[in-house]
C-alpha cells in the first residue's frame, strides 16, 4: 500500500473515531446548552447543536440539509481526486488532505444521522465567545492551514526548479 493511502486510512480512521466518540459522549452525558468550565474565562465544554455551517451560516435555509450533505460529498470527492494525483514525495500534502477529509466525513456523519452537527468546544475570553466547534472542525482548520503552508512551500520549490534546473547527466 502506498504511503499516501496509508496516511489517509490511519489519519481518517483515528480522527473520525475520536470525533464521533466525543460527540456521542457529549450527547449521552450532557443536556443541550449545558456547560462545564474547564479553564475559567477561556474554555468550556458546552453542548450545542448547529444546523448550519461555520458560525451557523445558512442555519435557516430551507434546503440546508440536502445542501450541506451535497457540499460534503462533493468535498470528499474533490479531496480523493486531488489525493490520487499526489506525487510520492507529497507526504505533507497527503497528511493535510487526510485531516480535511476526516473532518468533512465526521461532520457529514452527523448531518446524515442527526440532521445537524454536535459542537462542544467553547473557546472564549470572558464573555466574548468564539462559536462552538468540534474535533472534525478542528481537523478541517488544521488541515487547511497545513495545506496553505504546503502550497507556499511547493510554489517556492517550483520557482527554485525554474531558476536552477537539475543538471542533466549522461
Amino acid at each position: 500500500m502506498k504511503l499516501k493511502y496509508l496516511t489517509l486510512l490511519v489519519v481518517s480512521t483515528l480522527l473520525i473515531g475520536i470525533d464521533q466518540a466525543t460527540k456521542l459522549y457529549i450527547d449521552r452525558t450532557m443536556d443541550l446548552h449545558s456547560s462545564i468550565t474547564v479553564v475559567e474565562n477561556f474554555f468550556n465544554i458546552t453542548y450545542m447543536r448547529n444546523k448550519g455551517a461555520a458560525f451557523s451560516f445558512l442555519a435557516n435555509f430551507s434546503y440546508r440539509l440536502p445542501f450541506f450533505i451535497l457540499v460534503s460529498l462533493i468535498a470528499v470527492v474533490v479531496i480523493v481526486t486531488f489525493f490520487r494525483k499526489l506525487r510520492p514525495d507529497q507526504n505533507f500534502t497527503a497528511f493535510a488532505l487526510s485531516l480535511i477529509f476526516a473532518g468533512a466525513v465526521g461532520n457529514l456523519i452527523d448531518r446524515v444521522r442527526l440532521g445537524e452537527v454536535i459542537d462542544f468546544l467553547d473557546v472564549h475570553w470572558y464573555e466574548h465567545h468564539w462559536p462552538a466547534f468540534n474535533v472534525a472542525d478542528s481537523a478541517i482548520c488544521v488541515g487547511v492551514f497545513l495545506l496553505a503552508i504546503d502550497m507556499f512551500i511547493e510554489e517556492r520549490r517550483q520557482k527554485n526548479l525554474k531558476e536552477h534546473p537539475p543538471k542533466q547527466t549522461g
